[in-house]
């Protein structure tokens, strides 16, 4: 079985305590995802995650076929860390630590997935032709839509050393 990696890091001018209520409430993942993905939450979600929750929802990937997929959040760390994994779903692994750091000016959001896809060969091939074009399309409209909700970060000027 290949397990693939998906790694991305986006700076936000907001708090740690900010990054973490959006975040951490299963709600905003519609806000989040391409309108191409149809994604639509199936059962009651806790409005904030902790460990042994389990949210249900569909997305239409492909040929706008629902997909049913179940994620169980299996780590939290507040405000620091969320994993979810699948337990029911399209991939047959799909790990998700979402991680938080407090920055000068702002937040750190790092996402790091691991997940492979089953059939084999014909999992290869469509890793290839289309599901991993499409996670870089996922994680690149959830970087706009952030940018435009919270703003882009700037850093920090550095004060030039006064000349002695």
């Amino acid at each position: 079985m290949k397990i693939h990696r998906l790694h991305t890091t986006q700076r936000l001018p907001i708090s740690l305590e900010e990054a973490w209520a959006f975040f951490s409430n299963p709600r905003n993942l519609r806000h989040i995802t391409p309108d191409w993905l149809d994604f639509r939450i199936t059962n009651d979600p806790p409005e904030q995650m902790y460990a042994g929750a389990i949210i249900t929802y569909t997305v239409r990937p492909l040929f706008n076929l629902p997909v049913r997929w179940t994620t169980e959040i299996t780590q939290v760390d507040e405000p620091h860390l969320l994993i979810d994994e699948q337990r029911f779903g399209p991939y047959r692994m799909w790990h998700h630590e979402h991680h938080f750091r407090a920055i000068d000016g702002g937040v750190e959001v790092e996402d790091l997935i691991h997940y492979a896809l089953p059939f084999g060969p014909l999992g290869a091939a469509a890793h290839t032709l289309m599901v991993r074009r499409q996670l870089d399309e996922i994680f690149s409209h959830r970087r706009n839509v952030l940018a435009e909700k919270f703003g882009t970060w700037q850093p920090e000027p550095v004060e030039a050393a006064a000349a002695g």
